[in-house]
């Protein structure tokens, strides 16, 4: 790399941790190429993203952001899992590495908080922000639901009735 693939490098990485909700740092003992482009399926459809960075750039882009205190996970064979949603990198990145033993989890941050390697762990257990909304959508539309059932429910029985007497009458 050329000093200005390099600053464009520090430049992404720096837009990456601006924005994101979360960053776990993970440590690569040899993934195989179908390994690692599986991990990368699996963060995509997570709604993640998963990058190999020098760590020497990686510590420069951390300056000025929530997530400086992650610069001492940035030694030997490391790589960045992140996303907005504060849980779904976690999540991604401990399910894949229960599979293999190749795919160490360091630690990461979420925000200014920084995260051991069980903090991580503890946040992937964490419902997604998605599950969290339809959670939230079913405990609003459940009352909705059964105040039509109590409204509709006299006028069914009297349906049930009208139609019982109906049957009587024609038999």
């Amino acid at each position: 790399m050329d000093r200005s693939q390099k600053a464009d490098a520090v430049a992404q990485l720096s837009d990456v941790f601006k924005e994101s909700g979360v960053v776990v740092v993970t440590r690569n003992l040899g993934l195989t190429v179908d390994q690692s482009t599986a991990l990368r399926t699996k963060m995509r459809e997570a709604g993640a993203s998963y990058k190999v960075a020098k760590n020497r750039l990686a510590k420069l882009a951390l300056k000025d952001t929530d997530y400086e205190g992650i610069d001492e996970y940035l030694t030997g064979p490391t790589a960045l899992g992140y996303s907005e949603d504060p849980v779904a990198a976690a999540k991604a990145v401990v399910e894949f590495a229960k599979t293999t033993d190749k795919l160490e989890i360091v630690g990461g941050s979420m925000g200014a908080q920084k995260l051991d390697e069980a903090g991580v762990r503890s946040l992937a257990s964490m419902p997604s922000l998605d599950e969290l909304r339809g959670t939230i959508v079913g405990l609003v539309n459940a009352p909705a639901t059964k105040i039509a059932r109590v409204v509709n429910e006299p006028a069914a029985k009297l349906a049930r009735v009208f139609g019982a007497y109906g049957a009587k009458e024609a038999a």
